[in-house]
């Protein structure tokens, strides 16, 4: 995600961190490249004159940008939901951390640590691992070795052979507050509190689950992607004859926005990824983590993610 200021002046241009420029120059350069052809030979292909007029441009253009504006608002909803739903995450974890230390009843006190027998510090660090987790699923990387720390060695075990293991970790923490309970550590009304806290963080990570794995119908990204093309493409003919050497200026105006607002909307479509216009997934598991091990009063060390030239990841 990118964190900065907007840029005034001549520094307004000559920003490219988080800019689309670079995945749309060469179809850009490629496209200014035809106009300026186009213009030096007066629009003649073959020695035929390619004739074309505003009008075509005209009927084409303002449906074009609408249904261009349409497609990224539609890809900046699912930005947004993503975010609200990773700071539901967020709130529903400190929650969960603040009702496992105040309603589960330990005879012993409470001391920090993974692998420990006090429940409610591994329910806590099973929590964080539950962030940790959810955010390598939907980024489909191996995460595996971070939540070691995090477990107990036969749970690490066991998750690693889970398709998902967010969800095998929301199991084993509906074990544990059976086992709370079994035990008479929690009576019944304080164990349905905790356990709609838990529903709440897993309908949240289903939630996100289903952001990835429903893009925008591809047969119409498709179809925008041709017709920005072929418009864009085909302008240089339509405003050579009444331009003229201003031609390839002007599609390379149009081109950027079209193309731009094209590569845009692919861009922040998956939220999720690791690209510099995506979600800041480590940062928020980040601060996840600095909550809950402050709940349990650890002296860990870890500080808040800080943008590395301008990009928080």
């Amino acid at each position: 995600m990118i964190v900065r200021g907007r840029p005034s002046g001549l520094r307004l241009f000559l920003v490219f961190r988080g800019s689309v420029l670079k995945d749309i120059w060469k179809v850009l350069l490629v496209n200014i490249v035809l106009a300026t052809v186009v213009t030096m030979t007066h629009g003649d292909l073959f020695s035929h004159k390619i004739t074309l007029t505003a009008i075509p441009f005209t009927l084409i253009g303002l449906p074009l940008a609408i249904f261009l504006g349409f497609r990224n608002n539609a890809a900046y909803d699912r930005y947004c939901e993503g975010r609200k739903l990773w700071g539901e995450i967020v709130l529903q974890t400190r929650n969960f951390a603040r009702q496992c230390l105040t309603l589960i009843e330990h005879a012993e006190p409470l001391k920090a640590g993974p692998g420990l027998n006090d429940v409610r510090v591994r329910m806590i660090y099973r929590t964080i691992a539950f962030s940790h987790a959810l955010r390598h699923l939907l980024r489909d990387t191996d995460g595996r070795a971070e939540l070691k720390p995090l477990l107990s060695q036969q749970e690490w075990e066991k998750s690693c052979k889970s398709a998902n293991i967010p969800d095998y970790l929301m199991h084993r923490m509906g074990d544990d507050l059976r086992l709370c309970l079994d035990e008479k550590r929690l009576d019944g009304c304080l164990a349905s509190n905790i356990d709609a806290t838990m529903s709440a963080i897993t309908a949240a990570s289903a939630a996100c689950e289903r952001i990835k794995s429903t893009p925008i119908p591809f047969s119409y990204t498709l179809l925008l992607h041709r017709t920005a093309y072929l418009y864009c493409f085909l302008l240089p003919f339509g405003l050579v004859d009444t331009i003229g050497f201003m031609t390839p200026f002007v599609v390379g105006l149009v081109a950027y926005t079209f193309f731009g607002l094209d590569a845009l909307g692919d861009e922040i479509e998956e939220p999720f990824g690791n690209l510099p216009n995506d979600l800041a997934l480590d940062a928020i598991c980040r601060g996840v983590e600095i909550n809950l091990r402050d709940t349990l009063g650890e002296e860990h060390g870890l500080t808040p993610m800080k943008p590395q030239n301008y990009c928080l990841m």
